[in-house]
Formats: C-alpha cells, structure tokens, sequence
C-alpha cells in the first residue's frame, strides 16, 4: 500500500513566468486560440496568422531558455472581459497553465465595443503544456 500511494501522482511545482501581453500590444484574435511556440519565428507566424495587416512588435525572448504560449478567447462584446492566469506550475511530464475569464455583471461599467481578450506568456521550459480554462466546458 505504502509503494502505490508513493506512486500516486506527480508534485505540482510552481514554475514562474513572465506575461508579455502588455508589452505585445492590442491583439485581435478573432476565434479561440492556444499556441506554443519554440522559436520567435513560430510566435510570429501564430501572431501575423491571427493579425493580418497589423505589424507585430515582438518583445524579447531567450527561445534557449524559455518558449512561449499564447491564449485568447475570442471576441467579446463589451471592456468587461478579460483572461486572468491563475497559476502555471510543472506537473510530471507537463505544464499546466490555468486560465480563467472574467465576465461582466449587469451593474459593471463598461464600454459596449468589440474587445480581444488574451495572455502572451513566456515559460521557462520545453515540456508539453496543458490549458485548463476554469469554468469552460
């Protein structure tokens, strides 16, 4: 009993992270879009895909060292919505990045206009990385 409950799942560790998301700029992915890249190029490309016309301003990144990962909802009606990270940390074999969106009540203000939420991270690692967006199906 006591090798199966050694065995029983993998300590999840905290992995720190840098969001660039503010330091891309305004974005507009127009559908739902989870990516990892491993080279400025890939970034780039997933970024001129999703932005056509829109001159893209990469910030810097030790792709040695670090890959990147890009999560947006989609467009949304109103300044209400915004992703939040929630945690990222290393569990075995993989990353885990949580996601959550925030949505506007009825008695928050905000603008009614199209809006692109979404997160750029920069992760220090090259395992696989897994998205879990709480309170989606």
């Amino acid at each position: 009993m006591l090798l199966l409950a050694a065995g029983c799942g993998a300590a999840k560790r905290p992995l720190r992270y840098e969001d660039l998301t503010a330091k891309v700029g305004g974005l507009e992915f127009t559908h739902i879009t989870v990516d990892v890249s491993h080279s400025r190029d890939e970034l780039l490309g997933v970024l001129q895909r999703n932005n056509p016309g829109v001159k893209i301003n990469l910030p810097p990144v030790d792709y040695s060292r670090q890959e990147t990962f890009v999560v947006a909802a989609g467009p949304r009606s109103s300044t209400g919505y915004a992703l939040r990270v929630v945690s990222v940390y290393e569990h075995g074999d993989h990353v885990q990045v949580v996601v959550r969106e925030r949505t506007p009540t009825l008695g928050d203000p905000v603008s009614a206009r199209v809006t692109y939420p979404f997160r750029l991270l920069a992760l220090p690692s090259n395992k696989p990385v897994h998205l879990k967006w709480l309170g989606r199906p």
